[in-house]
């Protein structure tokens, strides 16, 4: 039965119970994996840890309630964590209730932006981020969040998220540095990657956050000046409006960053589902997801939280651990919950250096060194793009970051289309035709030229269409008659490119040459007649097929 026949619940149900112990198995894994992870990702945003918990509690339900993927797991994230820090710097001192309650109000933003979406169907926002500039953006994040950590695993105040000019200047204090606590930074680094090299499966970060823990309480660390996490609340959020004395001015500086998070989340959200979606034969609903995406951001707002995320690494670890619906969710929420009313007391004894080197390796991992390699082997152009984006984040800030990418992912797609690799149509020499590259000087037939154009007209290629046209005109041998515009792959024209058609034809019929088209569809013959080209070329020049224009061409010669 289809997941779509259900109002709610949509990622659960039908139930398939012979999977049930793998859903409870996945569970666990996501609960014992994400739990140091979501607390790694309040030291990036700036929160209190337990918010980090709660990520996991309220916005996990509403998700499993109202999204639509099967797949896809809603949580904190490192990008939106690093763009929350990003936002809120200047704005309220790091840590403090003001602070916590500021990043309640750009979750609801958020929360709401999505829902909005939904209402307008604005899922397909998700393909105006491109993967090269998202690999970009996520890398430079990934060096922000690395290069942040640093200054924690020496025992100073981790250096947050910022500029590369803010890291540095973090890191001219070395004097303060605790070579003891660095000690417990490495060997939490040792015990993770060795542990990883065994199997990936093994929660390395649980064992190693547990072990730090015990060493911690035994040993008493925090006698040789290792700081440690402090009190951490027990118990389940008290559900509220973000409690925010926010005027007027506050508001409109959060409505870029909230924009800019509404973006990734998206486009992040909808590129994971996709994905995980494609390989167990589901089907994806990119608007479905934004409702229980939107419920989701509205619940961390309520719940003391901060912005969650679409997320491909706890997504990736469901699946990996046999997960296939939003089951996972309710399981991995009861989890927390247990957590968070009955073993909250020994994070007290946590080192900073420890969740430190645990947020150091997320940051590395979210560095693409292998997908920037592929995007320069196999798109060289865009690999610019992609370093471009990435430096952007490192130098100047996330938020910077995500603006570019943004700018530059349309770019990409402005890019293609005004240069589309464009064509003459010639015989071949088994008696039909092929695509020939246009300075070859070559025609269908004798004075009959076939140009084809591979993109839609609008007002970016519109010069570039006429340029090549009137290079093609006056270079050919013999001197044309006809020149068809083979408009196949053509699916819109512009205001501005069917003004360029009409010059164009004026200009053609001094030459008394006759301008025709071919496989023209429906929708852009009616935005010809509507712009006044068919009035000038006449009815009769659009024919279904290029065959149709070589029959038409040779009876007019006879």
């Amino acid at each position: 039965m289809s997941n779509k026949q259900y109002l709610f619940f949509q990622g659960v149900l039908p139930v398939k119970w012979a999977q049930l112990p793998q859903e409870v198995m996945a569970g666990l894994t996501l609960a014992a994996l994400a739990i140091p992870e979501v607390m790694g990702y309040t030291q990036i945003a700036g929160v209190p840890v337990v918010a980090g918990l709660y990520t996991m509690l309220l916005p996990m339900f509403l998700f499993a309630l109202f999204g639509s993927s099967r797949q896809l797991v809603v949580g904190a994230d490192s990008a939106t964590a690093a763009m929350l820090a990003t936002a809120l710097a200047g704005i309220a001192v790091v840590g403090s209730p003001e602070y916590l309650a500021l990043a309640g109000v750009l979750a609801l933003m958020v929360g709401v932006m999505l829902l909005v979406a939904r209402v307008f169907n604005l899922g397909m926002l998700a393909n105006f981020l491109s993967r090269t500039v998202l690999i970009g953006f996520l890398t430079g994040v990934g060096i922000q969040v690395s290069l942040g950590q640093i200054a924690g695993m020496l025992g100073m105040q981790a250096g947050g998220i910022g500029s590369l000019y803010h890291t540095l200047l973090h890191w001219s204090r070395l004097e303060s540095a605790n070579l003891d606590s660095m000690v417990v930074a490495i060997a939490t680094l040792v015990v993770i990657l060795s542990l990883r090299r065994v199997s990936r499966c093994i929660p390395g970060a649980l064992i190693a956050v547990i072990g730090a823990i015990l060493a911690s309480w035994l040993l008493d660390l925090q006698g040789y000046g290792i700081q440690s996490l402090g009190t951490v609340p027990s118990g389940l959020p008290r559900l509220s409006w973000p409690d925010a004395s926010l005027s007027w001015q506050t508001f409109e500086s959060l409505i870029p960053p909230a924009f800019a998070m509404f973006i990734v989340i998206i486009a992040q959200s909808a590129a994971t589902s996709r994905a995980y979606a494609a390989r167990h034969g589901e089907s994806v609903n990119d608007n479905g997801d934004l409702i229980g995406l939107g419920a989701a951001n509205i619940g961390a707002a309520l719940s003391g939280s901060f912005v969650v995320n679409g997320s491909p690494t706890k997504t990736q670890m469901v699946d990996s651990a046999g997960g296939r619906s939003q089951l996972v969710h309710l399981i991995t929420a009861a989890i927390v919950a247990i957590v968070l009313l009955l073993l909250t007391a020994p994070l007290t004894y946590l080192p900073q250096a420890t969740l430190s080197a645990v947020v150091f390796l997320i940051g590395v991992e979210l560095i693409d060194i292998k997908g920037m390699r592929t995007i320069l082997s196999e798109r060289p152009w865009e690999f610019w793009v992609a370093l471009i984006t990435a430096l952007v984040v490192v130098l100047w800030g996330v938020e910077q970051g995500i603006l570019l990418a943004i700018a530059l992912s349309l770019l990409v797609h402005t890019r293609h289309g005004y240069q589309p690799h464009n064509s003459v149509v010639v015989p071949s020499d088994h008696g039909r035709w092929r695509a020939v590259a246009l300075d070859k000087n070559a025609q269908l037939a004798p004075g009959l030229l076939v140009y084809r154009f591979t993109h839609s007209m609008y007002y970016a290629n519109a010069s570039y269409m006429r340029h090549q046209i009137m290079y093609l005109v006056t270079r050919a041998q013999p001197s044309l008659q006809w020149f068809c515009i083979d408009a196949g792959a053509v699916d819109d024209v512009d205001f501005t490119s069917a003004k360029t058609l009409l010059s164009l034809s004026e200009e053609l019929q001094t030459l008394a040459i006759c301008l025709v088209f071919a496989e023209v569809t429906e929708n852009v013959r009616s935005e010809l007649d509507r712009s006044g080209v068919t009035q000038l070329i006449g009815a009769d020049a659009y024919h279904e097929t290029v065959a149709d224009v070589v029959d038409a061409f040779r009876k007019r010669a006879k």
